[in-house]
């Protein structure tokens, strides 16, 4: 588990497949600005909980232990992409903004990656928001990238490189003795 001071991540588990299944199946939660689909419970578990060192999803829980979110990441070809979702009860608290630092943590101290990058529709000011407080930078606009609510929308990348990242933001590293 990865703890912080507002959440904390813990690696998705069969048990968890319930709620995962309700939320990527709830326009509320994925939103306005993701791509609409349906997963039965056997495809979350083939595509959520098939972790391995290069693809892992957290759940993101509050302190008392209840998933109020998802983030995780995934190799795009010698980088690390990540994406996230936050219940919409949940949205405005700065747990997602939390979470994103956390993971840019762990990737840049277990990994040896340069660069981690997310994409967000261009008008998902929210999202944007998030990127910005855990260090990501826009680099540019993909144009008509994702099929979104029946129209093809333009995409804001973001990355953060390794150079950018100092230390820990969120995540503290035990002390050698």
């Amino acid at each position: 588990m990865l703890v912080g001071k507002k959440v904390n991540l813990r690696l998705l588990e069969k048990e968890d497949l319930s709620t995962v299944a309700d939320w990527v199946n709830d326009i509320r939660v994925t939103g306005a600005y993701a791509p609409m689909w349906q997963s039965t419970k056997p495809m979350i578990e083939k595509d959520w909980l098939d972790a391995t060192a290069d693809k892992r999803w957290f759940a993101v829980e509050t302190k008392k232990g209840t998933k109020i979110g998802l983030i995780g990441h995934f190799d795009a070809g010698g980088w690390q992409e990540m994406g996230f979702a936050i219940a919409p009860g949940e949205r405005g608290k700065g747990c997602c903004s939390e979470a994103a630092k956390m993971l840019v943590d762990f990737l840049f101290l277990s990994k040896n990656v340069q660069r981690i990058q997310a994409t967000c529709d261009v008008e998902n000011k929210a999202s944007k928001r998030v990127l910005e407080k855990a260090g990501f930078k826009q680099e540019g606009v993909l144009r008509k990238a994702a099929f979104i609510g029946g129209t093809w929308r333009n995409l804001s990348i973001y990355s953060i490189v390794r150079d950018e990242w100092k230390k820990p933001a969120v995540l503290k590293v035990p002390k050698r003795v």
